[in-house]
């Protein structure tokens, strides 16, 4: 049997991309999402059922805040902790 995980709450008064990337980040923040974590867009695009598009505007905005780091063909993952 499949199961169908809970899709977030969006508040339709601000972008989704934003709404995911403050989940990410309190998942980060919190330590759910643990240094060199794997962020991947495909399961980000299942979990929040979005398109591509979302998610890369996501991981562009926690990329310039520092909060992962994307190697080209390996992905992107959570930065260590600035010393």
């Amino acid at each position: 049997m499949h199961t169908v995980m809970p899709v977030m709450e969006y508040d339709p008064t601000r972008p989704k991309w934003e709404q995911i990337a403050a989940l990410i980040r309190q998942r980060i923040a919190t330590g759910e999402y643990p240094p060199n974590h794997l962020i991947s867009e495909v399961r980000m695009e299942q979990e929040f059922d979005v398109a591509r598009g979302t998610v890369r505007k996501v991981t562009a905005a926690l990329r310039a805040e520092g909060l992962i780091v994307t190697t080209p063909g390996m992905g992107s993952f959570v930065a260590p902790p600035k010393a």
